[in-house]
């Protein structure tokens, strides 16, 4: 962690760079278990980038060189974790039986 970010990595449950490579590895999965046709590549695709980037951003985040790049970073990660659920949303649309193993995925599961 860095001088901006906040300082609590004995905890585990505000580590947020394991969270966030976690997350990302829940994404992947999800990815993986979805069949794939014309309708769910195109969305797969897009939340395996949105959904891995919310990690790779955060981590860049922790190095940032001032306050202004840290909160840049930052934003880029609140951006694409908002893509992530728009991705997840449709995902679960176009596969029901994924519907439930992406609420749990966004409860943190």
């Amino acid at each position: 962690m860095n001088k901006f970010s906040n300082n609590n990595s004995n905890n585990k449950k505000y580590d947020l760079e394991e969270r966030t490579a976690e997350f990302g590895e829940k994404v992947i999965e999800l990815c993986e278990k979805a069949p794939k046709n014309a309708v769910t590549i195109p969305i797969i695709d897009q939340l395996i980038r949105s959904g891995t980037s919310i990690g790779a951003n955060y981590c860049e985040a922790n190095g940032a060189s001032s306050r202004k790049d840290f909160n840049n970073k930052i934003f880029i990660c609140k951006k694409e974790s908002k893509e992530t659920k728009y991705w997840l949303r449709l995902l679960a649309k176009a596969v029901e039986e994924l519907k439930d193993y992406k609420l749990q995925i966004l409860k943190g599961g």
